[in-house]
Order: structure tokens, then C-alpha cells, then sequence
């Protein structure tokens, strides 16, 4: 069995940059054990795997470890390959996911905007061994769906930080989002997953889907320009729409090619 395959470098302008991606084109779907072992062996922070529907694509994403309910970067990465490498003629690409039902990623001006459902996030107690795990000594803490998100007072410590992923492994949540008001951006944030095989994502589409909101609020303003400060980083623009988020990037093609499975 022969796939497509596609290696893009999203949320970024220039290549080696941004969160890259593997996007692996089916005719139907193969069994789960089979796309999850296509994932570990890309050992990329996420796969994406379509297969073309009535409407549009039907669309699913693996880290090395597991799969996942929602991913951002492999989501604008699949939109660039069908919008510049397949030929997809719409403005629009519409893609029926398992746990995140339907979401839309249209291409505006050199960017691909995609219509994603907002995360809810409440105050919380900080989980036992969160604080230590990042080496840091306080914060507000979060909680939304699945993930944890840390506010820290300036991006200086946001960048700063060097988890201990070992600890922060056993903190009961997918991934921390560590955020904090930006010198050159709205705010700027870091995304650490190592239970899912992800120690440091380089940008992470679907925690913004708790930070715009946040950080709209916050800021009391419904458009905002972030930067994710990981060692490749990335950026993003969001717009905040209630119980919906536009996250838009930019993208750029690294390799393409043919796997054998």
C-alpha cells in the first residue's frame, strides 16, 4: 500500500520554523494500529490522516503515543497540502472530525484561518507536583477539557522555563500551556505534553482555543497576535468569537513523498 505523503512546517512563514507536521492522504481507512505506528515511526509532535468524503474530508491526528480529540497545526498543515499541493479549488475545506465535529479552514490572504470551538477554562487549585515539575513558584491556574494553563507575569519567565518532564509526566492532565503577556505580541505561550509523547509542542494550535478567549478578555480586545516562544517558534492570530476561535498561520512545504505501509 503506497500513501502520500506530506511534511509541512505550519504557523510560520520560513521553513525549519513553526510545528511540522505529517499529512498522509488514504483512499479509506486502515486499521487504528497501522496509523498509529505511521505516526511513531514520522515521530513528528502529529500525523494527519484524511480521507475524502461528500463534503469535504474526514480527518483524524496521532502523536507518536496516542491519538488525539483536536490538533491545530496538522489541521492548517492539511489545509495547505489539499489548497496548494492537490488543487482543492473551494476557498474553503470543510473536515468531520471523531470528537470535534466539523471544522472549516479557509484561505485569506497568504493565511489559513481555521473555525474551531472555544475551551471553557476555570480557576483551579494547582495539581500536586505541577509547580515543581516547571520549576516555577506560583501562578493562576486553569483547567479546560483536558489541558492545564499556567499565567505567569512576563514572557521573560514564560521563556525561561526548563520542565522537568519526568515529573511533569505524572501531573494529571494531556499538556500545560504556559502563558504570559507578550513584549512583541499580545502574549506569547509554551505547550508541554509529555504523556502524549510530546515533551515541548512548538506550536500548539489547540491550546489557543483556551487562550484567545483568555487573553481577549483580558486584553478587551476580539483580535489578537501571539507567538508561541519554543525553540523553533511560531505565530498565531486569533480572533475571538464567543464559543468559536479563528486561529490563522501560515505554512510552508517541506517535503513530499510516498510511504510504504
Amino acid at each position: 500500500m503506497k500513501i502520500p505523503l506530506y511534511q509541512v512546517d505550519a504557523f510560520t512563514s520560513k521553513l525549519f520554523s513553526g510545528n511540522p507536521a505529517a499529512v498522509c492522504l488514504l483512499e479509506e481507512w486502515i486499521d487504528d494500529a497501522t496509523l498509529q505506528s505511521i505516526a511513531a515511526e514520522n515521530n513528528l509532535s502529529e500525523t494527519a490522516f484524511l480521507v475524502e468524503n461528500d463534503t469535504g474530508f474526514d480527518l483524524r491526528w496521532f502523536t507518536p503515543a496516542v491519538e488525539v480529540a483536536l490538533c491545530g497545526h496538522a489541521t492548517l498543515a492539511s489545509a495547505f497540502v489539499l489548497f496548494n499541493c492537490r488543487e482543492w479549488a473551494g476557498a474553503s475545506i470543510r473536515f468531520q472530525t471523531r470528537k470535534s465535529g466539523e471544522l472549516v479552514v479557509t484561505r485569506l490572504k497568504g493565511l489559513y484561518e481555521m473555525d474551531f470551538p472555544a475551551r471553557p477554562i476555570h480557576g483551579i487549585d494547582p495539581p500536586p507536583g505541577l509547580f515543581e515539575a516547571l520549576g516555577v513558584k506560583g501562578g493562576d491556574v486553569y483547567g479546560s477539557e483536558e489541558d492545564l494553563m499556567l499565567v505567569l507575569d512576563s514572557e521573560k519567565r514564560v521563556q525561561a522555563l526548563t520542565p522537568d518532564m519526568g515529573m511533569l509526566e505524572k501531573v494529571e492532565c494531556r499538556g500545560v500551556a504556559v502563558t504570559a503577556r507578550g513584549d512583541r505580541s499580545d502574549f506569547v505561550s509554551r505547550f508541554f505534553g509529555p504523556r502524549v509523547g510530546v515533551p515541548e509542542d512548538p506550536v500548539t494550535g489547540s491550546a489557543h482555543c483556551m487562550l484567545i478567549p483568555y487573553w481577549g478578555g483580558v486584553l478587551k480586545k476580539k483580535d489578537v497576535f501571539a507567538r508561541q516562544v519554543s525553540k523553533r517558534g511560531g505565530e498565531v492570530y486569533g480572533r475571538d468569537c464567543k464559543d468559536r476561535v479563528r486561529i490563522s498561520g501560515g505554512a510552508v512545504l517541506y517535503s513530499e513523498g510516498v510511504l510504504t505501509a
